[in-house]
């Protein structure tokens, strides 16, 4: 198959890529990035420099050309979430980089011949979709979260949906992605391996996770399965609270996990963005196991081995 990559050059796309290359796939890159994955060569991955966020990039010559050709898109732009300061400035990034990204990406396949068009979009989304709560489960039938991002990822799912008439979607709310380099657990590990870890805020918050092997293969099955359409909590079936995943953490590493970071800290640091990080949401893969997802990381202590090995 051949597949147009949007988002793909960084955590998730470090082992998506190779992986859909292993499986046979030939791969158009498209990143605003001169080289993304610079360390990658394969002679079935190319590789298209662009702002996919502006519209005006969808109407190069070669971008239409790599549209038309491909069979499929995968889309996982967007910028962090947790990482920095919630300013004006940053939150417009956040939001230009999934909501303009995704519009002028389906605006694009919606200006090809019918014949021309991709037969799927595996869309990201995240669970921030259903906002924070301490007590209430969500699976893929819940409403949408009233804060900030609840509105940004309903927002960012409803340009994917926009083409329903133009392919088959798969939009994926995707939880905290385990993977030893990057991503929540990247940025845990040192203070873990030196005996300083321990849960965030009052560690009752729930973590809804995946780990980035089983994204990656989701992402595989929903290109080649048809039976995948639609809305899908791309995380594991165990969801857990802060407290849990740091002492599971511990143990996996030999550490101790008894020094908690103090949420006025973090608050301090990221400002609103502090907010996922110390309420969380507890997400169930509802549709996943009804369709018999197979994970090969279900367990926390599974995932957390094989990350860290």
């Amino acid at each position: 198959m051949r597949i147009l990559l949007v988002g793909c050059s960084g955590f998730v796309g470090r082992a998506l890529v190779p992986q859909l290359l292993e499986a046979g796939h030939s791969l158009i890159l498209v990143s605003r990035s001169a080289a993304p994955l610079a360390g990658l060569q394969h002679p079935q991955l190319q590789r298209l420099q662009a702002d996919p966020a502006q519209a005006a990039s969808w109407q190069r010559p070669e971008l239409q050309q790599a549209l038309r050709a491909s069979e499929a898109v995968v889309n996982l732009a967007g910028e962090p979430i947790a990482e920095k300061r919630w300013t004006p400035q940053h939150l417009q990034l956040l939001t230009r980089s999934r909501i303009n990204t995704t519009h002028a990406l389906v605006a694009a396949m919606a200006a090809l011949p019918q014949e021309q068009r991709p037969s799927v979009l595996i869309n990201g989304s995240a669970i921030g979709y259903y906002g924070t709560s301490s007590s209430a489960q969500f699976s893929e039938d819940s409403p949408a979260g009233t804060d900030v991002l609840g509105r940004l990822c309903a927002a960012w799912d409803s340009e994917a949906r926009g083409a329903e008439s133009l392919c088959r979607v798969v939009i994926l709310r995707i939880g905290i992605v385990l993977g030893a380099d990057g991503g929540a657990l990247g940025k845990m590990l040192p203070v873990f391996r030196l005996g300083f870890g321990g849960p965030i805020g009052d560690g009752q918050q729930w973590m809804s996770w995946i780990s980035r092997a089983d994204l990656c293969s989701l992402i595989t099955a929903a290109l080649a399965d048809q039976a995948y359409s639609g809305v899908y909590n791309a995380v594991a079936p165990q969801p857990c609270s802060m407290a849990t995943f740091a002492a599971a953490l511990g143990r996996c590493l030999g550490r101790p996990s008894l020094l908690p970071v103090p949420g006025p800290l973090l608050q301090l640091l990221l400002g609103d963005g502090a907010k996922v990080v110390l309420e969380g949401q507890k997400v169930v893969p509802q549709r996943l196991q009804a369709q018999g997802f197979q994970f090969r990381h279900g367990e926390l202590s599974a995932a957390l081995a094989a990350a860290t090995t």
